[in-house]
């Protein structure tokens, strides 16, 4: 008689399917297990994780050891939510829940898991950025047909009296053909968010555009700071218009370097590039989550973005630069949204980082390959 029954998944391939971090820890707090994505969050091997214990893994004193303590004693599931578990390593915002549940029967050995809500946030936010886009798109259109004519009217007109006007009295005809001309400039930005032609995207080498843009920002206006490049040289490459992706680096590039300002001696900005599986994006439009697991980072040693400014740093018109417009960040934020990607900010004192995270080039002639198998080409 032939057995119909599907041959038996092993449980370690099940963990290792598991987007959230799992592992097991003994009864001394020694971790003696861990999915692949716990290896992921930790930023540590398989083999370093096993020589580590949870206490070396987390902040001293970290909420999480009372957690599985408390599991231990009691004898049951203990969940607790909202733990920050950031250290410099793993980034100092981590914020996750934990679930730790004891191994029957005697209860020594102890499964945590951990639910990571920063990442549950950022998308929240994310969609927020692309409302504000949306409305600085339709501002735009806007502006551009209802302003710019008049202006243009207004301007003919003070040139035709500064030719009748004594000259004492010209100053005040070329003080309006410049406000005119400064408010036409400003519109012309908003135009760019108008734009609602779709992009050429192609298979693009983000390490080649990085290269790009620090060369550039190194000839002008950030050569007075040292860059530092932690790159993954076996990344996949990225879909993406490459102009575009010029234009997003060398703004973030370019606002790193005024964070820093030009009299720091120990100006630096790191550029990072990552992969990370299991990130994944539902957007209007499509009936299935979009993975995003290409990490670009643009990371500063400044001073920080304040508090009250990080949530709408991307919002139209919010700047903490006394010259600054507060269109740089909306309009990056509207170029990554249209190729499918978030961007966020996680910023503390002397560690200010804008992460972009973006979709894979995969080939237009059917070919799909697992995101596994493109990380190792």
């Amino acid at each position: 008689m032939i057995d119909t029954k599907p041959p038996a998944v092993p449980s370690a391939v099940v963990l290792n399917m598991l987007p959230h971090p799992i592992m097991t820890l003994d009864a001394q707090g020694r971790v003696i297990g861990a999915n692949a994505a716990c290896e992921a969050f930790f930023h540590l091997s398989a083999g370093q994780l096993l020589r580590s214990s949870l206490a070396e893994l987390l902040p001293f004193g970290s909420p999480v050891l009372s957690v599985v303590e408390d599991a231990r004693r009691r004898r049951c599931v203990i969940n607790e939510y909202r733990i920050d578990v950031g250290t410099p390593r793993i980034g100092l915002e981590r914020i996750v829940d934990v679930n730790a549940i004891p191994l029957l029967p005697d209860a020594q050995n102890v499964v945590i898991m951990l639910q990571e809500r920063t990442i549950a946030d950022k998308m929240d936010r994310q969609l927020t950025h692309r409302g504000a886009a949306r409305s600085v798109t339709a501002l735009g259109a806007m502006l551009a047909h209802e302003i710019k004519n008049p202006l243009s009217g207004i301007r003919g007109a003070a040139q035709l009296l500064e030719a009748e006007l004594a000259d004492e009295d010209r100053s005040l005809t070329r003080l309006i053909c410049d406000e005119t001309d400064r408010i036409v400039k400003l519109v012309d930005r908003f135009e760019v968010f108008t734009d609602e032609r779709p992009s050429e995207r192609e298979a693009v080498n983000i390490h080649y555009v990085l290269d790009h843009v620090k060369r550039i920002a190194q000839a002008g206006f950030a050569r007075h700071i040292r860059f530092v490049e932690t790159y993954d040289p076996s990344l996949p490459p990225v879909s993406a218009n490459r102009d575009q992706l010029i234009q997003i680096f060398l703004n973030l590039v370019k606002n790193a370097a005024e964070a820093v300002g030009e009299d720091a001696i120990d100006g630096e900005i790191e550029l990072t590039t990552a992969f990370r599986p299991g990130v994944r994006l539902r957007v209007a439009g499509s009936s299935q989550p979009i993975a995003l697991p290409l990490e670009f980072c643009v990371r500063d040693n400044g001073p920080g973005v304040s508090p009250e400014l990080l949530n709408h740093l991307f919002d139209p018109f919010v700047s903490n630069k006394p010259s600054g417009t507060g269109l740089g960040l909306a309009l990056v934020a509207k170029i990554v949204g249209d190729h499918g990607g978030v961007i966020e900010c996680e910023s503390h004192p002397r560690r200010t980082t804008f992460r972009v995270l973006m979709p894979m080039f995969r080939p237009r002639d059917g070919r799909d390959r697992d995101v596994g198998d493109a990380k190792r080409t």
